[in-house]
C-alpha cells in the first residue's frame, strides 16, 4: 500500500501568532508541510498603519491575497489600492512595501516561495522581546539574514 504524506490543516483560532506593533502574523504553513517550497500567513495591520520599509527580495516570491480592507502597495514609484479581492504578486528583485490607509483593519494572507521569510518574523518578534526597537536599521540587519535589502532605489537592477 502507498504512503499517504500528510496534510496540514490549521484552524481559525490556530496557528503560531506573532505581534509585531500595529502588525499581527499568524503563521499559517512554516513550511513543514511543503519541504520548505512554500510558506504562508495571515497577515492583520491595524488601521491607518504604514507597513514594512520598501525592500527588495533575491531569492523568493512573495504573494498577497486582500481578504478585507483595502492594502495601498507602494512599488518602486508606484502606488497601487488592492481592496479586499485583490491579488498581488512580488518577484524577486520587485522593490515593495504596503500600507492600511483605511479606517478598518487590513487582514491579507501572505505566501512566500519558498518559505524563507517565516523565520524573519520570529526573528523579529524575538528582537522585540530582546528589548530592542523595530527601527529601520534594525530591521534592515534582520532582512539581511533572508537576502532581502531595503530598497532606496527603483532601478532594474536588484543590487541598487
Amino acid at each position: 500500500m502507498t504512503e499517504v504524506p500528510e496534510v496540514s490543516v490549521v484552524g481559525p483560532g490556530d496557528g503560531e501568532v506573532i505581534k509585531l506593533g500595529p502588525a499581527q502574523i499568524r503563521i499559517l504553513e512554516d513550511g513543514s508541510t511543503t519541504g520548505h517550497r512554500l510558506g504562508a500567513a495571515e497577515i492583520t495591520l491595524a488601521p491607518h498603519s504604514p507597513g514594512p520599509q520598501q525592500h527588495r527580495h533575491a531569492r523568493h516570491d512573495e504573494g498577497f491575497f486582500v481578504v478585507s480592507g483595502t492594502a495601498q502597495f507602494t512599488v518602486g514609484d508606484a502606488v497601487h489600492d488592492a481592496p479586499a479581492g485583490s491579488l498581488v504578486m512580488v518577484p524577486p528583485g520587485a522593490p515593495h512595501s504596503f500600507a492600511n490607509p483605511g479606517a478598518q483593519p487590513l487582514v491579507m494572507i501572505n505566501t512566500f516561495t519558498p518559505d524563507l521569510y517565516v523565520q524573519y518574523f520570529r526573528d523579529l518578534r524575538d528582537l522585540l522581546a530582546s528589548g530592542q526597537p523595530l527601527d529601520d536599521e534594525a530591521v534592515a540587519v534582520v532582512m539581511d539574514r533572508y537576502e532581502t535589502v531595503p530598497a532606496t532605489t527603483y532601478a532594474a537592477d536588484p543590487e541598487a
